[in-house]
């Protein structure tokens, strides 16, 4: 018999009678539970150490309800929350089911068994992240808070448990691979492997020869027996990214596997059995291509067996900030350095920008942000966008520019000026060694060496 999942339990209300009927009925199945008397407390238990759900009632002294509702999806969206509410005012605890409120229990609650079966489904409903040790720290993280987010959230923790084929579908990065990784870490096939190839960046031979492997002798420079990237991931999860790019030969072979769970390495002749569960990505309409011949209905349909959509960020705006600061944390902790905070006007730009680039754009722009600022604070100075710098770019080409560079100290300003500031803190942060500062830009050293010289940077 499977053992029942207990869980952190946050309950919020004012009176204490209520409070503790919550309590003792959640403890009855092993549940630990913390009990505050206000709006203010709940926050605090809930920073000191996160829960997994929090049952909190809307009308409480020093912060309300819905004010704790709201500084949690912002703050912890993976927890899980439920609303108290009296009989008039239903309406309200409907308005905070749309801000991603698990569901909501009417005063007086009378009944210790729908209580227990009620967080029993939200405990059903959260993700589990069980993030590699070696893995940077938002790569498994699925931040998520907007409505638009929670049916995805709930798709993906029914299908995990299962076998089934899922075909993710969405905008160029909306997280499709975070998404994949979710899905095998909270599988059964978690402790197996999870092997990902990009089907849009490798020639057709290639990606045939990583997918299948070969025999020895199979094509020149074949001097030994190859195990495929499909082989690598047996008994665990093999996700196939960009999809829509494969090649009509490879839907074939690729479809043979998917239905026979074989295959042949290139140049062999043994059938080479595996148990894999398969998760697919594209952002292209994979059914407008079956229509247009371009991709096979039938491998279609093998892959599309349990379809998800990942919502654009513009739909999910209620997410953008606690991703930025997830994203802030993990380019840190690659760089070494403490996480700098988001100040309130650079939040408030983050989340008016429409972000055709969704999660991927939003990281690159943070990642240059941090690279202008001096200081532990990201302002809305540093924001430097790519639609900014195409209009800057084309404003260049057709304004004169200076002959003389400014001092080094301005702020904002021309593309120029923002190179300018970029290549000067990049250089304190590798003490002025050049070769090293080129290498964090991108750029070849000559070139870093024609851009000192234009900007008088000593």
């Amino acid at each position: 018999m499977k053992e029942k999942r207990s869980g952190r339990i946050l309950v919020a209300d004012d009176e204490e009678g209520v409070r503790s009927f919550l309590a003792e009925s959640l403890e009855r199945d092993g549940h630990e539970v913390v009990e505050v008397a206000d709006g203010a407390a709940a926050l605090a238990a809930a920073r000191e150490e996160p829960f997994d759900v929090v049952i909190t009632d809307l009308k409480m002294p020093k912060l309300d309800g819905m004010s704790v509702v709201r500084t949690l999806r912002t703050e912890q969206p993976n927890v899980e929350l439920i609303v108290l509410t009296a009989f008039g005012d239903v309406s309200t605890a409907v308005e905070a089911m749309k801000l991603g409120v698990f569901d909501y229990l009417q005063k007086p609650v009378q009944s210790p068994a729908a209580v227990r079966e009620l967080v029993k489904g939200a405990l059903g409903r959260r993700v589990e992240l069980a993030v590699p040790a070696d893995a940077p720290p938002s790569r498994s993280t699925l931040t998520f808070g907007a409505p638009s987010m929670v049916p995805v959230v709930a798709a993906l923790a029914k299908v995990a448990k299962s076998g089934a084929t899922v075909l993710l579908q969405g905008e160029s990065g909306t997280g499709k691979e975070v998404a994949a990784r979710v899905l095998h870490e909270t599988s059964p096939r978690a402790d197996k492997p999870f092997v990902a190839i990009n089907c849009a960046v490798l020639t057709e031979h290639l990606l045939e020869s990583e997918l299948f492997g070969h025999e020895k002798g199979a094509f020149t420079g074949a001097h030994a027996q190859r195990r495929g990237r499909i082989e690598l991931a047996d008994g665990g999860t093999f996700f196939l990214d960009e999809v829509g790019e494969l090649k009509a030969s490879l839907q074939a072979k690729l479809l043979r596997v998917l239905e026979e769970r074989s295959f042949e390495r290139l140049g062999g002749s043994q059938l080479v059995e595996v148990d894999v569960r398969w998760v697919a990505a594209t952002h292209r309409d994979l059914r407008a291509m079956v229509r247009e011949g371009t991709f096979r209905e039938d491998l279609y349909h093998r892959l599309a067996v349990f379809p998800i959509r990942l919502p654009p960020l513009r739909e999910r705006r209620e997410d953008i900030v606690p991703l930025a600061r997830a994203l802030v944390a993990e380019l840190s902790t690659a760089a070494g350095r403490s996480p700098p905070r988001l100040d309130e006007a650079l939040e408030h730009q983050l989340r008016e920008e429409s972000w055709p680039g969704n999660v991927r754009e939003l990281r690159n722009a943070l990642e240059r942000a941090m690279i202008l600022a001096d200081g532990d604070v990201l302002g809305r100075a540093h924001l430097w966008l790519e639609s900014t710098m195409t209009e800057a770019s084309s404003s260049a080409e057709t304004k004169p520019v200076a002959a003389e560079p400014e001092r080094s100290g301005v702020k904002g300003g021309s593309l120029a000026d923002l190179e300018r500031q970029t290549i000067e803190s990049t250089l304190r942060e590798v003490d002025g060694n050049r070769r090293a500062a080129a290498a964090k830009l991108g750029i070849g050293l000559r070139t870093l060496y024609d851009k000192l010289k234009k900007y008088g940077i000593r």
